[in-house]
C-alpha cells in the first residue's frame, strides 16, 4: 500500500497532474477498461467471438454510460437507459460505417434483421442496449463508490 502511494506521487510529479486531476484520469482509464473487457466478454458469450474494435467501442460507450448515470443519477432510470441505448447505437453506427463499410472488416452485419440501417444498426439491438443499461445504472454507482 505504501509503495503504491509512492508510485502515484511519482506519476503526479512526472505528469504535472494535481491529485484531483490524477484521480479523474485514473477513474476514466478504469471505466474504459471495465467497459472494454466487459463488452468483449458479453460479445463472446452472445456470438462466440469478438473483435478488437468492439473492445475499444465498448470502453468508450461505457465511459459515456458512466457519465450519464453520474450526472443524471436523480433522473428516472428509463431516461438514463434510453440515453445509454442512443449512445451505444450511435457509436455502433459510427464504428460500423468506418470498420465495416470503409475498411471492409465485416465485423458484424445486421442487414438480415428488420428495421436496420445499412446493416450497421437495427431496432432489435437498440432495444437490447436499452435492457443492458438497466443493470448498468446500479453497477456504475457501485463502481463510482469503489474508485472515485
Amino acid at each position: 500500500m505504501r509503495a503504491m502511494r509512492g508510485v502515484k506521487a511519482a506519476l503526479r510529479r512526472a505528469t504535472g497532474l494535481k491529485r484531483r486531476d490524477a484521480r479523474r484520469v485514473r477513474e476514466r482509464w478504469i471505466v474504459f477498461g471495465v467497459g472494454a473487457v466487459g463488452y468483449s466478454m458479453l460479445e463472446v458469450l452472445w456470438r462466440g467471438y469478438t473483435h478488437w474494435t468492439m473492445a475499444l467501442t465498448g470502453g468508450v460507450c461505457f465511459q459515456a454510460i458512466y457519465a450519464i448515470n453520474r450526472r443524471l443519477r436523480r433522473r428516472p432510470w428509463p431516461l438514463r437507459c434510453a440515453l445509454g441505448a442512443a449512445v451505444i447505437t450511435g457509436a455502433e453506427l459510427a464504428v460500423g460505417l468506418v470498420v465495416n463499410e470503409r475498411l471492409r472488416m465485416r465485423v458484424w452485419d445486421y442487414s438480415r434483421n428488420r428495421l436496420n440501417f445499412r446493416g450497421q444498426i437495427c431496432a432489435l439491438y437498440s432495444a437490447l442496449w436499452f435492457l443492458l443499461c438497466i443493470p448498468l445504472g446500479p453497477f456504475c454507482a457501485w463502481l463510482r463508490r469503489r474508485i472515485a
